[in-house]
């Protein structure tokens, strides 16, 4: 980190001890499996600091927000619109839900038998190590699993200032209905937050810059389509995490500037693995920072990653919100319509899903498929016979990997992601 930030974790009342050891962890990682990878691109050198960071200054620019009379949202999942939080002059960021920390502690109020995520964002919360769960000023929860609805019950004893958002479970005109009558509330509820009337101008302004943000990894993920991959795996996997801390706008334009540099590998058919290598979609559970172990796992057994049909990947950035609408109630809806398409495996039925992850892998020109899902996180690990049936049937292989946020099963993992490797290169 470029300044000592000490002063200002104390402040925000972390436990410095234990902040300390999760930033030793996160720096030796991160050196380990980013830093030790050949070619990259050099726009990867803003993401690195970012990373950098990642507890530093982007908690002093949110804190220097806050003091402009600005507040800070913190959310855990895709279904929070980040438009409607910049339209009432918000700060939006991802809370930290990707590390097995303060696990012990989260299991006093949860079974062991409970998703590694869920379990994370206990931790982190119990453990006071993450600053943007400290600097936020709300925290919206959603009803999507059961896991996390059950759970919100109980984290709303530990953090003070909880906002829950019900979510519909069937793609049906009542099940929009809900989703739209929640977004409506949900502006009710920031405006009350912040002193601010959210208007159809700010609400389009909202629109327009989280548009141009997908946009931008939209451009990202069609040149993954590029044999040889132009990018690693790894590295937009991280653009795509990061989307979720970063200043909306500068984001932008660091992943629009990636992307010139990777046009130009392209032209020359310069790659960061040789052509032929076998290539995989994952499918299945988010990857929030730094869980990068399957990744890390797959692209050291001589594969590239080229696409993610996740929440944190194309799931979450495959739709934009028509932008025509001229009042809220307008705005509102087609921000609805863009929401309610997202196929996450709350739905019931989903067939979408298994649509999309086929259109992906062959628009991605994919070998193969990952399936990726958390123990005990039953929508995806009940979707994945079915998604794999589906795939297989097309002539798709298939690997399934449930696996939790530690190393320990790592060669296990290795072993198994070789022997698809070799299947799929017949």
């Amino acid at each position: 980190m470029t300044e000592n930030y000490r002063d200002m974790w104390t402040s925000l009342g972390l436990d410095l001890a234990a902040h300390d050891q999760l930033l030793a962890v996160l720096g030796e990682l991160y050196q380990q499996i980013y830093l030790g990878q050949k070619n990259r691109p050099k726009g990867m050198a803003y993401f690195d600091f970012v990373i950098s960071e990642v507890h530093g200054l982007r908690i002093k620019e949110l804190l220097d927000a806050k003091a402009k009379g600005r507040k800070v949202i913190g959310s855990f999942c895709l279904y929070v619109p980040e438009e409607i939080i910049l339209a009432a002059d918000g700060v939006s960021v991802g809370l930290c839900a990707g590390a097995a920390f303060g696990v012990e502690e989260a299991e006093k109020h949860l079974p062991r038998t409970t998703c590694s995520l869920i379990k994370s964002f206990f931790g982190f919360a119990l453990t006071r190590v993450c600053p943007y769960m400290a600097a936020s000023d709300l925290i919206v929860g959603e009803n999507t699993c059961d896991g996390k609805k059950k759970s919100y019950e109980i984290f709303k004893g530990i953090v003070d200032r909880l906002y829950v958002m019900d979510m519909p479970q069937m793609k049906s005109e009542s099940g929009r209905a809900l989703l739209r009558g929640e977004y409506g509330r949900f502006v009710e509820k920031l405006e009350s937050v912040t002193g601010r009337r959210i208007t159809a101008e700010s609400l389009k302004k909202g629109i327009r810059t989280v548009n141009a943000k997908r946009r931008a990894m939209h451009r990202l993920a069609k040149l993954r389509a590029a044999d040889p991959a132009p990018i690693s795996g790894l590295d937009a996997l991280l653009a795509n995490q990061v989307f979720f801390y970063d200043d909306p706008e500068r984001f932008t334009g660091s992943v629009n500037q990636i992307c010139d540099e990777l046009e130009e590998r392209v032209k020359r058919g310069q790659g960061v693995f040789p052509k032929k290598t076998a290539r995989l979609l994952v499918s299945g559970c988010p990857m929030a920072i730094p869980n990068w172990k399957l990744h890390h796992i797959v692209e050291a057994s001589g594969a590239v990653i080229v696409g993610e049909e996740s929440c944190v990947g194309e799931r979450g950035m495959q739709n934009l919100v028509d932008e025509r609408g001229e009042n809220m109630d307008s705005l509102l809806d087609r921000i609805t319509d863009r929401y309610f398409r997202i196929d996450c495996a709350i739905f019931t039925p989903n067939p979408s899903r298994a649509e999309h992850a086929a259109a992906m892998a062959r628009e991605l020109k994919a070998d193969g498929v990952i399936h990726y899902a958390l123990p005990f996180c039953a929508p995806y690990q009940i979707e994945a016979s079915p998604l794999e049936q589906s795939l297989e049937k097309q002539g798709i292989p298939v690997l399934r990997i449930d696996t939790d946020y530690s190393p320990e099963d790592t060669e296990q993992i290795r072993t198994r992601v070789e022997a698809f490797i070799e299947r799929i290169r017949g």
